[in-house]
């Protein structure tokens, strides 16, 4: 390998899980977010040492991820899913009802606008500063914030994530 591919593979070994994660919360499905992942660092790939000469690799291959991931919003068909109800209470440690919280959230991330979603991801998950989301974005800090608030209230109004926190307290 030369000095270039050796610099991506130490990106890719260093950044991929927290890009797989980030991308999860982005599409909802495990194998759609891995195909996220792939097709962006796909794209950082083709363009690595331009990248590593004028930008941040790790800003351009998140707008990449969701710069694709919008484009993959437009063109494709969205339906319902039925899913059951949550249980009253979970027992400690009980998988299906972790499982059945992971898909809450899962779908009241998905009542988020696209940009609302990307926001609260970069900023709550991936732990981005609003600069660096603004520059992911390509908008202006006031904008991350107002937005941020606004998915914030959102989620504060859902009542299944009000259900789902005071079953947490219990």
């Amino acid at each position: 390998m030369n000095g270039q591919e050796d610099e991506f593979a130490r990106f890719v070994e260093a950044r991929e899980r927290t890009l797989q994660r980030t991308a999860w919360m982005l599409t909802g499905d495990w194998a759609l977010a891995e195909d996220l992942v792939q097709t962006a660092l796909a794209k950082a790939w083709l363009r690595w040492e331009r990248i590593t000469r004028r930008d941040d690799p790790e800003i351009y291959v998140r707008r990449a991820m969701l710069n694709t991931w919008l484009t993959w919003r437009r063109r494709r068909w969205h339906s319902e899913k039925a899913s059951a109800e949550l249980p009253d209470s979970a027992a400690p440690g009980d998988l299906a009802a972790e499982i059945a919280a992971r898909e809450t959230v899962r779908q009241v991330l998905t009542r988020l606008t696209d940009k609302q979603r990307a926001v609260l991801v970069l900023r709550v998950v991936d732990d981005l500063s609003e600069a660096q989301v603004a520059q992911v974005l390509n908008c202006a800090v006031g904008t991350v914030k107002s937005t941020m608030s606004q998915a914030l209230a959102k989620l504060r109004g859902d009542q299944r994530l009000v259900e789902l926190m005071e079953a947490e307290r219990r």
